[in-house]
């Protein structure tokens, strides 16, 4: 246990406390923190959890006016007709006082998160009085307003072309991207920390490569997260021990195409193995079921840490087949429960996934290879070995301890810079 105690005070913000990735990952750290007798607080627009140590408006009328906010803070969007699904958060609108509480509490850290949805503009985030620690969950930080860019890179230049809302003179994100390099350079003590060496990498190649500071993973607690008897967790979905079973995390399933469900409709018509059975989980069995050839069992979106665990008991095999992800969770809550995983070579999945040693990195965005990594993940005569494997690189990397020290190095070393 770290031993500075309370000599150091550090604010987690993010818009919501459990709903999202990164709202899941800024929580874990939250804990981790805790965990290690940091005096940590997070603050949040958006409380859905009963968490004492997290903070948001105690005013009924104002907890009102922040669930308006994300979709107030849309309203430009709306006038790009041709927008895709991509999410672009404009961060247009302040009128609340969460810069004014940031800078009551006093911490001598403040670090970021996942702050659109309406929660704060750019132009706030230069008023904060204490040392900023930014972690990266997407790239909304360094680009015109997109979350990800579609492989555009527009934000390497002036973001006026526009790939997200489909704009070629498009005033918003240009402007956006004016913004952040405008007010960055007006905050004293700004370090921007990747989740991975693909977001790494992309952040760098950008106007915030001067505020890029070391790769930090998400944090994971694996008390929680780990192997239970396959035969319990298949018992309780009803699914026998003699499928293969693939699993596959997606809210809305192919609402988001960044998080490749076509590459895996592709990929599960080319599988040698037939007899499998398709866990869906994060959605309910859409209208239009493209799934239907396939014996395919659906399970809504879960966000306790005790359910999760059970679902990647049940699969045999875990698939991210994202074409752009900054980190991905699945895949290492996935390992952790001795779940092996497949992926493409390529965004934060290289991180997480050690190539036929605890799952499979398929060439960048070849279904023919995905298909065969899945093969061979469930035909593998050392699969045990691959599940031992998974364990062990999550309790090695990505464990709560083991990250919530490696960033009490990286504030410590901020507050004295700051002095």
């Amino acid at each position: 246990m770290i031993n500075v105690g309370n000599e150091m005070k550090v604010l987690i913000v993010n818009t919501s406390d459990i709903i999202g990735g990164a709202a899941k990952a800024a929580y874990r750290l939250h804990r981790a923190l805790l965990s290690q007798n940091i005096n940590s607080q997070m603050l949040v627009q958006d409380k859905s959890g009963d968490d004492y140590t997290v903070l948001s408006e105690a005013n009924k009328i104002k907890k009102y006016i922040n669930k308006l906010r994300p979709l107030i803070d849309s309203i430009p969007v709306r006038f790009y007709k041709n927008n895709g699904k991509t999410l672009f958060s404009p961060s247009w609108l302040g009128f609340n006082n969460i810069i004014k509480r940031i800078n009551e509490i006093n911490p001598d850290i403040v670090h970021v998160h996942w702050v659109a949805g309406g929660m704060m503009r750019i132009e706030d985030i230069a008023k904060i009085n204490a040392p900023i620690v930014w972690s990266l969950h997407d790239m909304w930080a360094f680009t015109g307003g997109c979350h990800y860019d579609e492989f555009c890179a527009n934000f390497k230049n002036d973001c006026l072309e526009c790939k997200v809302l489909s704009s070629v003179n498009c005033r918003l994100s240009s402007k956006g991207l004016s913004r952040r390099k405008y007010i960055y350079n007006k905050i004293r003590h700004l370090r921007i920390v990747p989740t991975s060496y693909w977001i790494k990498n992309q952040a760098t190649d950008g106007f915030a490569a001067k505020y890029i500071d070391r790769v930090l993973y998400n944090p994971l607690d694996t008390s929680l997260f780990k192997k239970f008897p396959k035969q319990a967790a298949r018992n309780f979905f009803n699914i026998g021990t003699d499928k293969k079973v693939i699993l596959f995390g997606s809210i809305g399933v192919s609402s988001d195409k960044r998080k490749g469900f076509e590459k895996l409709l592709s990929a599960l018509s080319l599988l040698k193995t037939r007899s499998f059975v398709l866990l869906i989980v994060g959605s309910t069995k859409p209208k239009d079921d493209r799934l239907s050839e396939f014996n395919t069992l659906y399970i809504p979106a879960l966000r306790d840490e005790i359910s999760l665990p059970l679902i990647y008991n049940v699969a045999d095999v875990t698939v991210t087949p994202s074409l752009q992800e900054t980190f991905g969770q699945i895949s290492s809550e996935s390992l952790a429960c001795e779940t092996p995983v497949v992926g493409f070579f390529a965004t934060g999945t290289a991180d997480i996934v050690d190539h036929k040693i605890n799952g499979y990195l398929a060439k960048p965005f070849d279904v023919t290879d995905l298909a065969n990594g899945i093969d061979w993940v469930l035909n593998n005569n050392n699969y045990n070995d691959l599940c031992k494997n998974a364990r062990e690189k999550v309790i090695r990397e990505f464990s709560s301890d083991i990250v919530a020290k490696k960033y009490i190095e990286l504030y410590q070393e901020i507050i004295n810079d700051a002095k």
